[in-house]
């Protein structure tokens, strides 16, 4: 597998072919995609996406998953315009691109988005997940949004608030056992800093041979052996959204 030795896994694995059930809006300044539920409903879901940006179809399909599942789910556009990373770019180069896209650096945008979902399509629970990128957003979030519910971080990039732990809202935290991005050493100090610090519940779970983006990204040698942790990372993050949204 080439694409294996590239300096980051971000790109570990294909993109799905799939062209989503929702549709493109302008939410004031911020495009985003939307698939909402057949039937009506007060809760909704922020989906954040990872540095390949909101049009991601492997982030769409996440999105149109949640709706399926009966949320609202939205995917706005965190780079606001600013271009998302591609695969062809040099690597060598992403570590300045990334400091023009803070993660911790958006909420301003969840505000326009709480809005949205609220005065727009009568959300009154909304919770957020997010992956990578998106996931270390989610834990910003859980850590100071106080109009959010709940949040999923997937694979989010400890290093990011690693000296923050002090949750406002229940989250689970879902890692992958040889994720060379993330190594399991910060995730044994994530755990025992919420361990000392969080009064919420949590849960920091770790997938058995998985690797950076297993739930979200269709990998070109998926083993059969890999595909019950994939579907048991999305049967966890709904499970886990039903229970507190």
């Amino acid at each position: 597998m080439a694409n294996e030795s590239r300096p980051c896994p971000c790109d570990i694995g294909d993109r799905f072919d799939y062209g989503g059930r929702g549709q493109e809006v302008q939410v004031e300044h911020i495009k985003a995609y939307v698939c909402k539920p057949p039937a009506s409903t007060d809760k909704a879901v922020i989906v954040i996406h990872d540095i390949f940006g909101w049009q991601l179809p492997n982030t769409r399909y996440m999105a149109d998953m949640l709706a399926a599942n009966g949320y609202i789910a939205i995917c706005p556009d965190f780079y606001v315009g600013q271009e998302a990373w591609k695969p062809s770019n040099d690597w060598g180069s992403f570590d300045d691109w990334l400091k023009t896209r803070n993660a911790a650096k958006i909420d301003k945008e969840v505000d326009v988005i709480l809005k949205y979902l609220s005065e727009r399509c009568g959300a009154k629970k909304i919770g957020v997940i997010g992956f990578c990128w998106g996931g270390a957003a989610v834990q910003h979030l859980m850590l100071k949004n106080p109009h959010l519910k709940t949040g999923v971080s997937l694979y989010g990039v400890i290093r990011f608030f690693e000296d923050r732990s002090s949750l406002l809202h229940p989250t689970f935290f879902i890692f992958a056992e040889k994720d060379d991005y993330i190594p399991l050493e910060q995730v044994t100090v994530l755990e025992q800093k919420l361990k000392q610090n969080c009064n919420v519940d949590y849960q920091v779970k770790i997938y058995p041979g998985q690797t950076h983006g297993f739930v979200h990204r269709k990998r070109e040698d998926i083993n059969p052996q890999d595909k019950p942790y994939i579907e048991e990372g999305k049967k966890d993050m709904i499970n886990w959204l039903n229970k507190y949204l």
